[in-house]
């Protein structure tokens, strides 16, 4: 079963500046990461207007938690990990989970 890791990303300081280094820096530094299966971000839309809307979202597959846990632990994923302070000037909030589908 699929194991999602969920980035959102605060609105930095300097917009375009992020958008660049996330895309040619981090986002490399992320795919490095053994195990990763998929790698998907974009800028949200917010629904509501009067709720808090993410500046980025990012979803990182693995293909179970424990993949998941590797792949941090490992070389390259301490490097994505340290990266964020290189760029996410608006702060970043992590969460993962174990991708269940609907029917």
């Amino acid at each position: 079963m699929v194991h999602r890791l969920v980035v959102n990303y605060g609105t930095p300081d300097d917009p375009a500046a992020f958008d660049a280094y996330y895309r040619e820096t981090h986002v490399p530094l992320a795919l490095a990461q053994p195990g990763l299966v998929r790698l998907t971000f974009g800028h949200p839309t917010g629904m509501d207007p009067a709720q808090p809307t993410p500046y980025l979202v990012a979803e990182l597959d693995f293909d179970s938690a424990d993949a998941m846990a590797r792949a941090m632990a490992s070389p390259e994923g301490r490097a994505a990990g340290a990266d964020l302070a290189n760029f996410a000037t608006g702060g970043a909030t992590v969460v993962h989970f174990e991708v269940h589908t609907a029917t």
